[in-house]
């Protein structure tokens, strides 16, 4: 069930709070999977907390420096970085384009 985990929860407290900041070119939608359980193997979703993004109806992936390009696997806990990442793929999807570079690199040579 969503937001029943600590990272869960942490992740649904940013998504909250952004909403309203990026309601211009996004939308969230929270997903319980158990309940829609049809893009689980086709998406590998199988994480506690899984953010991914479509533009038009085709998912956006996005490199992060993780080595997975197709969504973000744990809980984020700055605002503004959560922000630009949705302004960078954004602006990426409007120019056709199905890759996107983060603005930061989350390799694990660089995390705490």
């Amino acid at each position: 069930m969503i937001g029943m985990r600590p990272v869960c929860r942490l992740m649904d407290e940013v998504l909250a709070s952004v909403a309203e900041t990026i309601k211009n070119f996004a939308v969230i939608y929270l997903v319980d999977i158990s309940e829609v359980p049809d893009f689980n193997t086709m998406y590998e979703l199988y994480d506690p907390c899984t953010i991914m993004f479509f533009f038009r109806n085709k998912h956006i992936m996005i490199d992060l420096g993780t080595g997975n390009n197709n969504k973000i696997n744990w809980a984020m806990r700055d605002k503004q970085e959560f922000i630009d990442i949705v302004e960078t793929i954004y602006r990426g999807a409007r120019k056709g384009r199905g890759l996107v570079i983060s603005p930061k690199d989350y390799s694990t040579k660089y995390r705490y």
